[in-house]
């Protein structure tokens, strides 16, 4: 512990053997601020984020909104530039395809923290009512939030919403907080650990250095850069798990009439079939997510169709048998025609299913690689993972944003008691609460994720009829339904 000795003697922080009445007091417990006036050839702070992510934004915006940890020294690292996040400036009928379905209780905290207020109202789309269905067996689940349920924000299922107006509204309540060195458009060259000097010993602190030769050293060093995470790396965290060959297909579609209105208002879809489910999820007005998880020649396939067969596969995925859509992705071209036909000599209950969707909107279509990643820890001496970096799950219970919020919950909890009780932020003894809570979470929804993947995956054999009679029983049986909601609502896990 060469480095807590030298940050006792440091003029720059209060010494820690101290009487049991300095404990006690502010300066105490304050005593792990580090000093705002540094050198400007290395900066020094309590807390560098890289990631300027929902989940790295959000982490900044709580520790400044938090008043234990408010005078903190803490920074932003992030490769793109912030300033066109920062005003969102789309058309109201345009929507980003990277969109993501908060719960009711990361919506509550992004609220506590005072982001909610600054994102776009009118690109928020909350949906009560939820209807999943086997492709194969046509066995239904049909979640529907009665006023009984037991929430303090009503019956609102879940929250849809760009990705970019999450983003939008942390960087305005980060502005309005102020307090936060946001080095954006800034790509991390390397990192280190720190050097001894004359004033302190930086030895075992992370050092973050920048293009431009900026070089900031953190007493806690939090990665929310991504799968692929630097962090990590540097840090010699091991990420475990395996791809799923299967690639996630986003658009933005356009639906016919009103949209969501009506019976379907405010209605989220979702439809396993055997090569991965496909579900369609409310914007605002009559526009509307898709997100489809298939193999990567269906991905190819679609992403090459004129926008007519697009959307005419889009319509047959939730509307014709596995068989007959396989036949669709064989085809060139024609697809339009020939869900007509089919549809002609298909029965299925239009209550039941999505709106036809009518349009797709120009440079939405997008596929990206899934796959489940587990790191094997989430803290390191002054290292500290969240969100992507920490863990990647497949997209079928759309829960990978909200694990990462509440990483970041968990993770400004640990460091507000650090700070509180006059405790160094950056060591692993301090960090421990986060990753003993946040990992075992964190594996069990992975694990359903997984598991219900590699279920509906299956086209044959005596898994069929079992699932399907499990989805039977769970919509007959309102219990263990609300139980379920409990769950992919956020109000079942604790942090």
């Amino acid at each position: 512990m060469a480095s807590s000795r030298a940050l006792m003697a440091s003029p720059r922080f209060v010494c820690r053997s101290c009487s049991r009445q300095a404990r006690n007091s502010t300066s105490y417990r304050r005593s792990y601020a580090t000093a705002s006036s540094q050198p400007s050839s290395q900066d020094i702070y309590d807390v560098v984020c890289i990631g300027g992510g929902p989940a790295g934004l959000s982490l900044l915006t709580a520790l400044r909104a938090n008043p234990t940890t408010s005078r903190l020294r803490v920074a932003l690292v992030e490769a793109q530039d912030l300033s066109k996040t920062a005003s969102l400036s789309l058309p109201p009928t345009q929507f980003s395809n990277r969109c993501s379905s908060l719960t009711p209780t990361t919506a509550q905290y992004l609220n506590t923290i005072g982001a909610w207020r600054h994102m776009q109202r009118s690109r928020i789309q909350e949906f009560h009512e939820m209807q999943v269905w086997d492709g194969v067996t046509d066995a239904r689940i049909e979640f529907d939030l009665q006023p009984g349920f037991s929430a303090s924000t009503g019956n609102v299922i879940a929250y849809m919403t760009e990705n970019l107006n999450i983003t939008s509204g942390l960087l305005k309540r980060i502005k309005e907080l102020g307090g936060v060195d946001v080095f954006d458009a800034s790509r991390v060259e390397k990192i280190t650990l720190g050097e001894e000097s004359e004033e302190m010993d930086l030895r075992e602190w992370p050092v973050v250095h920048l293009q431009s030769g900026k070089s900031l050293a953190a007493r806690l060093l939090v990665g929310a850069d991504g799968a692929n995470s630097p962090v990590r790396s540097f840090a010699r965290i091991e990420s475990r798990g395996w791809d799923y060959h299967r690639h996630g297909l986003v658009a933005t579609l356009e639906l016919e009439g009103d949209g969501w209105g009506g019976e379907y208002h405010k209605t989220a879809y979702q439809r396993f079939l055997p090569t991965g489910p496909v579900a369609m999820l409310p914007l605002p007005g009559n526009h509307a997510t898709l997100v489809w998880s298939t193999t990567p020649e269906n991905a190819a396939v679609l992403k090459k169709l004129p926008a007519k067969d697009f959307i005419a596969l889009v319509n047959a995925a939730f509307r014709l048998s596995p068989v007959d859509l396989a036949y669709m992705h064989t085809q060139a071209t024609g697809q339009e025609e020939e869900l007509a036909w089919r549809t002609q000599h298909t029965s299925f209950d239009s209550r039941a299913i999505p709106q036809l969707a009518v349009g797709v909107q120009e440079g939405s279509v997008a596929s990206f690689p899934l796959k489940l990643r587990h790191a094997d820890t989430y803290i390191g001496e002054r290292i500290a993972l969240v969100g992507d970096a920490a863990h990647t799950v497949h997209p079928l219970a759309g829960q990978g944003l909200n694990q990462g919020q509440g990483d970041i919950q968990s993770l400004v909890k640990a460091i507000e008691y650090a700070v509180a009780h006059g405790q160094d932020l950056g060591t692993q003894m301090s960090l421990e609460s986060y990753n003993s809570e946040r990992y075992a979470a964190n594996h069990v929804v992975m694990g359903v994720c997984d598991k219900l993947h590699k279920l509906y995956s299956v086209e044959s054999g005596p898994l069929i009829p079992l699932r399907s009679l499990g989805l039977k029983a769970a919509n007959a049986l309102g219990p263990l339904k609300n139980f379920f909601m409990e769950q992919a609502s956020g109000r079942g896990l604790k942090v």
